[in-house]
């Protein structure tokens, strides 16, 4: 569990990211959840965007992909929403 301050500023890091992953009509899959474990270990911080043809929220699907690979959700706006987890072989971003 990450604190409000370290939380605040994931948010500042993340500003600056483009969306690694999009969620469309096909949803979130086990292939689409194995890709975002590996881009979570490699770099601790993505950014994905949900489309509007997937037919759920943003904070729905960060709740859900978080869950599912063990990551914290960060931030949920709009059509965006932001993941953390710590890496356990390449560790960069120190909280």
């Amino acid at each position: 569990m990450i604190t409000s301050k370290q939380r605040a500023a994931l948010r500042g890091m993340a500003n600056g990211l483009s969306p690694i992953f999009q969620i469309g009509k096909g949803g979130i899959c086990e292939n689409f959840l194995k890709q975002v474990d590996e881009a979570l270990e490699a770099r601790e911080l993505i950014k994905i965007t949900i489309l509007e043809t997937a037919g759920m929220k943003a904070r729905e699907a960060c709740n859900l992909v978080a869950d599912k690979v063990g990551a914290e959700p960060v931030q949920a706006i709009g059509s965006r929403f932001v993941l953390y987890r710590e890496s356990r072989e390449n560790k960069t971003i120190e909280l």
